[in-house]
């Protein structure tokens, strides 16, 4: 009977590997018929699903555009600082007390006008010293004269009278000054500010008394990247807003710029002056500023054309039915176009549409746009 079993667990065994060895084959052969069976798409391999451009399908139909060269100024915009067309801080020379305040806070003064008077009785005083002692060395002097004449007066004494008289002119013209010091005037016309002293007080040199600013005219000054140096000039447009004077656009136009680059921000310092007749515009105003830079022929292409891709742009051309990849420089924008630098000649074949479709080589299918 044992025998019986073990002849019959043999036989179990044998015929279980062999069914494993028949399916094993017949998996061998369905996936060797599989492999041989012709392809899609014409019985090429991978007919169809060959990518964008690939060997195994028809090329992909992109939109080409044109490109054109006009005059373009590239639009910088920055911001600024308004600051007084002449500001300054009124201050006296010397110590002194006031005695008389002729302006009122924010009062508009003509050049020339009196804005303090301090106490003069010393320095009247001294002018009358200094004018009577030159009173006296002049008659000397023309009594030395005729008696040099006669020669009872030598010529070194004569010489010591006339310094006399020359020392005696130059103490009145300083006491005389000293005098007009007493009063302090407008060195030009414009706005006061706000009154820092009082009637009777007493005030040491640079002691501000005032401040008074001409805003007739605003000179704006902002900071430009070195990039547009080559679009600047003066004379150009500017345009300018300023929050808290709503949406009112101030014209002028760039006066000056700076003859020297900041090595630290690698930005020049422009300077626009602004008509401000109406006193709108304060000192000190923080203001946005546009600026369209100095017009020139330049290559202009759809902005839909761009490919950006890690920091730098790029386009595609169509030549010899292939699209062909292209980096290029922009040098400023309108809306709808882009101002091209470098990178194009200007006579290529642009692809404004598909470019996710093609890769750089592949063969296209170009249709221009109607």
């Amino acid at each position: 009977r044992i025998a019986g079993q073990s002849l019959i667990s043999r036989l179990l065994i044998m015929l279980t590997v062999t069914r494993f060895r028949l399916t094993l084959l017949a998996v061998t052969l369905a996936l060797t018929a599989c492999s041989k069976s012709p392809a899609p798409g014409g019985g090429q391999p991978g007919g169809g699903f060959g990518g964008p451009g690939g060997p195994g399908g028809s090329p992909p139909a992109v939109i080409t555009g044109t490109m054109q060269t006009r005059p373009f100024g590239v639009v910088i915009e920055a911001v600024g600082t308004a600051l007084a067309k002449e500001s300054v801080e009124v201050t006296s020379k010397s110590t002194n007390t006031i005695t008389a305040i002729r302006f009122i806070e924010g009062q508009r003064v003509a050049a020339g006008a009196v804005l303090v008077e301090f106490d003069r009785a010393q320095t009247a005083a001294a002018l009358a010293e200094a004018e009577a002692n030159l009173l006296e060395s002049r008659n000397q002097f023309n009594r030395g004269r005729d008696l040099s004449v006669t020669q009872a007066l030598s010529k070194a004494q004569l010489d010591q009278l006339e310094t006399a008289v020359k020392t005696g002119e130059a103490r009145v013209a300083a006491a005389k000054a000293r005098l007009a010091d007493t009063v302090i005037r407008a060195p030009f016309a414009g706005r006061t500010g706000f009154r820092r002293v009082s009637l009777g007080g007493l005030v040491n040199p640079g002691s501000v008394i005032t401040t008074l600013d001409d805003t007739s005219i605003i000179k704006l000054e902002f900071s430009v990247s070195q990039t547009y140096l080559n679009d600047l000039q003066p004379g150009l447009a500017v345009e300018a807003v300023a929050e808290g004077l709503g949406e009112r656009v101030f014209g002028g136009k760039i006066s000056a710029i700076d003859s020297r680059v900041d090595p630290v921000t690698r930005s020049v310092t422009v300077r626009a002056e602004l008509p401000n007749t109406n006193g709108d515009i304060k000192p000190g105003l923080f203001m946005k500023v546009r600026v369209r830079g100095a017009e020139k022929p330049t290559l202009m292409i759809p902005e839909e054309a761009l490919v950006p891709e890690q920091g730098r742009t790029y386009v595609f051309v169509v030549e010899g039915g292939e699209a062909k990849r292209r980096e290029v420089r922009i040098g400023g924008r309108e809306p709808g176009s882009v101002a091209i630098t470098s990178g194009l000649a200007g006579n290529e074949t642009l692809v404004v549409e598909g470019m996710q479709r093609i890769r750089d080589g592949a063969r296209v299918t170009a249709t221009a746009r109607s």
